[in-house]
């Protein structure tokens, strides 16, 4: 459904994201008779968009595919009277009210509030095989999809901290856990490393990068390249995480909302409010910790009472 603007009509709230933190903010607002406008955005759906199972989401007894999950949130917000419009906002003027927002296509939209939910994406690594097999043994998220490698081999691309965490627990399911890094020192705090060290389930390959990921269905393994002696080899894994990074996506907004050094945007504490009255953040655009579609939601419905609040504050 595409939302039809009339020329220079002011919103009350326009929501940036349609993952699970700008759907249930949606969901929450339009509930509140705020009649939302909900930008879709680079991704439509958010990160579950490229999910397979969805098996820790509450509510569901079987595993929900990503994508249905997120359509279900979509016809929930249109129900209640959510509006959505197709495209990508290229520039945002914070700095005086009305909040204004163009589009890629020219379009101007004028706002009262502003949800920021756009949510951050996974660094990857831009193999061949790397997108074809997302969701069917290749993953940016262990607290996600740990689960469905049971008794399996296992490899995690990366060597900071985040890497650290997600091996460990890993090796909650997996056989086992091959951290692969292109550097001969790791990244990761002394803490750590201590901690995968003494994993017995954990081993490592420095001065290593993963070439390709290998398999037709599913991953059935991937090649590395030694890049002190140029040997290259494969390795048998079921699963492939990426753990390089997450970034925000808050590009737009770093001149104007205070934010991290990484461009993770800050909120008051419980709250979803940023420095600039009338904007607020929800799901991980301000979370680079849980990241999580629970999470998201929650923060979700937040910024959306949040919001209310204000709008009734400024009446």
């Amino acid at each position: 459904m595409t939302s039809l603007l009339k020329s220079g009509e002011v919103e009350d709230l326009t929501v940036l994201g349609t993952g699970p933190a700008g759907l249930t903010a949606a969901i929450y607002s339009a509930r509140a008779n705020l009649r939302p406008l909900c930008i879709d955005g680079d991704q439509p759906g958010g990160q579950l968009t490229i999910t397979s199972e969805v098996e820790n989401y509450p509510g569901f007894a079987e595993p929900v595919l990503g994508p249905d999950l997120m359509m279900a949130f979509r016809k929930q917000a249109e129900r209640f009277g959510t509006r959505f419009l197709q495209g990508k906002v290229v520039r945002a003027d914070l700095s005086k009210k009305p909040f204004l927002l163009e589009m890629d296509d020219g379009k101007k939209i004028w706002t009262k509030t502003l949800i920021i939910a756009s949510g951050a994406s996974a660094q990857w690594l831009g193999l061949p095989n790397e997108k074809r097999l997302m969701g069917k043994g290749v993953s940016g998220c262990a607290t996600c999809d740990g689960f469905f490698f049971r008794n399996a081999d296992v490899a995690i691309v990366g060597g900071g901290d985040t890497a650290m965490e997600e091996a460990t627990f890993l090796t909650r399911f997996a056989k086992t856990v091959t951290i692969i890094h292109r550097r001969n020192q790791l990244r990761a705090s002394k803490a750590m490393q201590d901690k995968a060290q003494k994993n017995p389930k954990i081993r490592f390959l420095l001065d290593s990068q993963v070439e390709d990921i290998l398999g037709d269905q599913s991953v059935s393994g991937i090649r590395i390249k030694n890049l002190e002696t140029n040997v290259i080899s494969d390795l048998e894994v079921q699963g492939v995480f990426v753990a390089i990074g997450h970034h925000p996506n808050t590009a737009l907004f770093k001149s104007q909302l205070d934010c991290d050094s990484v461009g993770y945007l800050h909120t008051e504490p419980r709250s979803t409010c940023t420095n600039i009255p009338g904007v607020f953040a929800a799901g991980d655009v301000a979370d680079r910790i849980y990241r999580q579609a629970v999470t998201a939601a929650g923060t979700g419905c937040m910024a959306a009472m949040d919001a209310e609040s204000y709008l009734e504050s400024e009446e």
